[in-house]
């Protein structure tokens, strides 16, 4: 994306068996390795029952003992055995309708609850069960039989038949279980209602529960009763409100609509904005957006044998799963996908598209606007990879995605001048292709923003005629191939490859010099976003807001390019621009930028830089400076919990430092790398912010990797809306900064 960029953007603990978001008292002690260990790795699995609505709106849902699942949906009841994705219907044509409750009791036989009758299946067999005036609404297995309720009564079932319950309650049945000693609590629109033989107690009072709308109920592990509904979950101790959870302790909407306990005894919570868990030692965690459920709207939860939970949803069920992972298994994980569709010819690591939103198997090749500085970020982790285990795989592709870079500035026949990528020449759809703008368009656009650039051919034919390649490249790019050929030079590159690398590195600070520190495209004019110049960054008041980083880049690149050269022009142009030029100066006022034009993306073009200007400056007044610079930015970032920009950080100065927040990230981040869309503004346990990027919709609470879209790291983490169903992000974002621990010895 282009650097006017509109920039988009509690970390989860999964450790030793706990899944969700981080206990209070969850650390890696500052300057500690992290030993991999085995946690807990939860993935979604989405199992819609069909393409008819009706049938994929879940009301309830239940797993027998054998592990299949009972959906009671708007058209009939539907089970999925064990290993089969394909459900079927289990009503007869005749009896097919709506369904509203599902069931399995002690004998493991499976209760239905319909709109004409009760039905049992046992030992497979479907049986019409008489008695009950249809509709059932509610069912419930307990130690003295199977309960059914609905508008028109109360029932038990024992092993003598039905017997009429004439409970003084109302007929808004909406949950119901067992007290454990002979009774049942029964949610309704009126309140809550304790039966027994001979009494029933009614609970609407609001000294009581948060509201008499009751939707749903469950016993915790100390038998105290969570009644959930309108406006929060109220939790009742020996009849008398203990506590309330409401959106200010964690629950994302005010509507819930279930509550259920989980083996492991946490509280699950159901709404209409996702689930969350609460779990005994007092934490919380939160499942929402199509990442995690098929629709945020949550009916009913069950578990399995193992601990899964199976959601029913007005678009299907969803199965939330575990299974124990170390980090490393992750990262095989994560670097097969990257291998087999993040890697598209010569080897350009970037995104690929999805014809059919949110299936992988549907995955094209796809060209972005940033494919030279994501490639730079993979180059950088192949370097990493190989620093830290000698593996020649990854010397080899770090040595392909050099050439990849390299080739960017090879196929556009100038003398400096790179693209920002590249494609196949018989590719008939690109982004930004080329086009014309009218007059009008061109005073609409410059009225808008003063530096508009009408770039009307973005695309070229190589020389060769093998490709086509973009132009316009920004300042981001050059950031990101710089911070590659430093980690390739320093930590991959033999001797035959350093010359190399140097003679490239050369090539393009030489063309920026030439240019008065200008990005010069093929048309004879500066790209619109790679600008260096004193004369427009000290002198044009519209360059104001790039001023302070684009002097930090400038510096960098000159530094680098004197450090692999040792040739004195790069450091006395260096010397030029701090002296006369004030470039030092410039960098300084970062810290006091306007907040007006601040943009999260300028953090990682930073985090790209500080590495090179700290470790191959010699001059010790000038690393000192450089390294106060650093600090001062880590301590602002901090709260970012980036693992990059703390790695970036550690590996600049030598430290070892928040560790504990880097591998919250990297445990907790999903295994799914769709860009499922994020709507936090749908959250009230969330305020929506402007801060701190003025111009963007942000959160106020850092949300944990499991609940954002998927990260890249020039996004706001902090963003409350975000996401693309229609893309699968490259997995670099989070191989980086594990390779880059790893090479630290702070992962081990």
């Amino acid at each position: 994306m282009n650097q006017n960029r509109t920039v988009y953007g509690i970390a989860v603990w999964l450790l030793l068996g706990l899944i969700g978001s981080c206990r209070p008292d969850s650390k890696v002690e500052e300057d500690a390795v992290y030993q991999d260990a085995p946690f807990w790795q939860e993935y979604h699995e989405a199992h819609p029952i069909s393409s008819d609505p009706d049938e994929n709106q879940v009301r309830s849902v239940a797993i027998d003992p054998q592990g299949t699942v009972w959906a009671a949906t708007a058209s009939g009841v539907f089970r999925k055995k064990t290993g089969q994705r394909k459900w079927e219907s289990i009503m007869a044509e005749a009896d097919k309708g709506p369904a509203f409750a599902v069931e399995v009791d002690q004998d493991s036989a499976v209760w239905l609850g319909t709109w004409n009758d009760v039905y049992r299946v046992k030992k497979d067999k479907l049986e019409r069960m008489t008695g009950p005036v249809a509709p059932i609404s509610a069912l419930c297995a307990t130690q003295e039989g199977v309960y059914a309720l609905g508008p028109n009564g109360s029932w038990l079932h024992t092993a003598s038949g039905w017997q009429a319950k004439n409970y003084p309650i109302a007929r808004s049945i909406r949950d119901v279980v067992s007290d454990q000693k002979g009774g049942i609590w029964v949610a309704t629109d009126v309140g809550l209602y304790h039966s027994q033989p001979d009494s029933t107690e009614h609970f609407y009072k609001t000294d009581h529960l948060v509201s008499a709308y009751v939707k749903g109920i469950a016993l915790d592990a100390e038998q105290k009763l969570w009644v959930g509904g309108l406006g929060g979950v109220t939790v009742l101790h020996q009849r008398k409100k203990e506590k309330t959870f409401r959106p200010e302790n964690g629950i994302p909407s005010n509507f819930v609509t279930c509550v259920k306990q989980s083996p492991d005894s946490s509280m699950w919570i159901g709404s209409e904005v996702g689930l969350v868990r609460y779990r005994p030692d007092g934490s919380h965690s939160l499942r929402f957006s199509r990442r995690w459920l098929l629709d945020d709207h949550v009916n009913d939860i069950a578990f399995d044998a193992g601990g899964n939970a199976w959601i029913a949803t007005p678009r299907g069920v969803s199965a939330i799963k575990k299974r124990k992972m170390t980090l490393a298994q992750k990262h095989d994980y994560f670097y097969d996908v990257l291998m087999k569709r993040h890697i598209r010819a010569p080897w350009i690591a970037g995104q690929c598209k999805l014809t059919t939103p949110g299936d992988t198997a549907t995955f094209q090749p796809e060209d972005d606007d940033n494919d030279g500085e994501y490639t730079g970020n993979y180059l950088a982790m192949e370097c990493f990879r190989y620093a830290a285990t000698k593996n020649p795989d990854a010397k080899e592709k770090a040595a392909k995605a050099f050439r990849f870079l390299k080739l960017l500035q090879e196929v556009t026949d100038t003398d400096g001048f790179f693209a920002r990528t590249i494609v196949p020449a018989n590719w008939t759809t690109v982004h930004d292709g080329n086009r014309t703008f009218s007059e009008r368009e061109k005073a609409d656009e410059l009225v808008k923003e003063p530096r508009f650039k009408p770039v009307e051919v973005r695309w070229r034919k190589s020389k060769d005629g093998q490709w086509l390649w973009k132009g316009d490249t920004s300042s981001d790019e050059l950031c990101g191939h710089m911070i590659g050929y430093y980690l390739y030079y320093e930590l991959v590159a033999d001797a035959a490859e350093k010359i190399v690398v140097r003679q490239h590195i050369a090539r393009i600070v030489d063309y920026l010099m030439k240019h008065n520190y200008n990005l010069v495209d093929v048309d004879g004019k500066p790209t619109r976003w790679a600008v260096w110049s004193p004369e427009q960054l000290n002198h044009d008041p519209e360059w104001m807001p790039d001023r302070s980083q684009n002097s930090m880049e400038m510096l960098a690149f000159l530094k680098l390019a004197y450090h692999v050269t040792g040739a004195g022009k790069y450091e006395k142009e260096y010397r030029r621009l701090i002296d006369r030029e004030h470039y030092l100066d410039n960098m300084t006022q970062i810290a006091r930028q306007n907040p007006a034009w601040f943009i999260y993306f300028d953090v990682m073009l930073q985090a790209y830089v500080y590495p090179i200007l700290i470790r191959c400056e010699k001059d010790p007044k000038l690393v000192a400076f450089y390294e106060k610079h650093m600090d001062g930015w880590m301590e602002r970032r901090r709260n970012d919990q980036n693992p990059l920009v703390n790695f970036f950080y550690c590996y600049a100065r030598n430290r070892k430092t928040d560790l504990a927040a880097s591998v919250d990230f990297l445990v907790d981040t999903p295994l799914d790398l769709v860009n499922w869309t994020v709507d936090h503004t749908k959250r009230e346990d969330v305020r929506i912010s402007r801060d701190p990027v003025l111009d963007e919709l942000q959160v106020n609470e850092l949300p944990p990797a499991s609940i954002r879209t998927v990260v890249r790291w020039d996004k706001n983490p902090w963003a409350a809306i975000n996401g693309d169903p229609g893309i699968e992000r490259e997995p670099v974002f989070w191989l980086l900064p594990y390779w880059m621990g790893r090479y630290l010895k702070m992962i081990e």
